[in-house]
């Protein structure tokens, strides 16, 4: 039976999980600042998780893809590559991994940003009719001004509404 209900998509416990017609998989990303120095005596550098693909600044992003559903995928020759996009389209290849086979059911992948933008992560190959399929990851550097402030919601109606409550006491 279809299994696929077993893998909601969209953002739970750490993982973003995404779909094409033939693929379910589990993203997770984490996020190394470009400026990041690691210390000497360091056993790892400091890293930090991403939701789903937004990214605050340039920088290395390790990703790892889980193979969910179906379980047939871990015998598929799947490639990747991420690519800048411009006006909504992918302008230029920066990365490109050859087709293989990832039995593990895991694929990871160390991607070095070095620019704010749009950018997507391609997962593709043929599935097991042998019909061609590309899932598409969408990868963001840097945010808007306002997804600053969206955070700090909840605080600023507090402010307001103490601000309001003053003025009124005083009539």
């Amino acid at each position: 039976g279809d299994q696929s209900n077993t893998y909601p998509k969209g953002f739970r416990g750490g993982t973003c999980t995404m779909e094409s017609g033939s693929l379910v998989i589990g993203y997770s990303g984490y996020f190394i600042p470009g400026d990041y120095e690691i210390p000497e005596n360091a056993n790892s550098a400091m890293s930090v998780p991403v939701l789903c693909g937004k990214i605050p600044a340039p920088g290395t992003l390790d990703v790892t893809i889980d193979l969910l559903y179906p379980e047939s995928a871990r015998e598929w020759p799947l490639a990747m590559r991420l690519a800048k996009m411009e006006s909504g389209t992918s302008a230029n290849s920066l990365l490109e991994v050859p087709s293989r086979v990832y039995e593990s059911g895991t694929v990871t992948q160390g991607l070095r940003i070095g620019e704010l933008g749009e950018y997507r992560l391609y997962l593709s190959g043929k599935d097991g009719n042998q019909g061609d399929f590309t899932l598409e990851i969408p990868i963001t550097v840097g945010t808007q001004w306002y997804e600053d402030i969206s955070q700090f919601w909840p605080m600023l109606v507090l402010i307001a509404a103490a601000i309001v409550f003053h003025i009124f006491r005083r009539l």
